[in-house]
């Protein structure tokens, strides 16, 4: 019997250990990206007070065509960064949540930079 590894177990490994090294804070709160299969979720959090301060993703009433590929991806970073540029958000930390930095995830970055995000 062939046995899968179990990706998201993996995954969340690496996330863990990433957030061992990376803490959001009020002056440079963290941008969380999870993405499933159908959709892709951005955050920014201030893990010092524990709240989201701003979130965008592929399920907002704004957004508009298929979640699903980095076009979306891209458009929910620029969503993000609009929104943070109005609660007075400029910098950020990127986690990308255990994720490989590639496809979608890349999109999302360079779209939340191309919005005015640095990081």
């Amino acid at each position: 019997m062939i046995k899968r590894p179990d990706t998201n177990a993996q995954r969340l490994k690496r996330h863990k250990r990433v957030r061992g090294k990376i803490s959001g804070t009020p002056e440079r709160p963290r941008l969380n990206v999870f993405r499933s299969g159908t959709n892709i979720y951005a955050q920014i959090i201030d893990d010092v007070a524990g709240k989201t301060l701003v979130s965008a993703s592929s399920l907002d009433k704004a957004f508009e065509g298929v979640g699903s590929n980095c076009e979306a991806a891209k458009k929910v970073g620029q969503m993000v960064a609009e929104r943070a540029k109005a609660a007075g958000i400029t910098t950020v930390v990127f986690d990308r949540g255990g994720y490989v930095y590639h496809g979608r995830v890349a999109a999302l970055a360079e779209g939340a930079r191309e919005g005015g995000l640095e990081f």
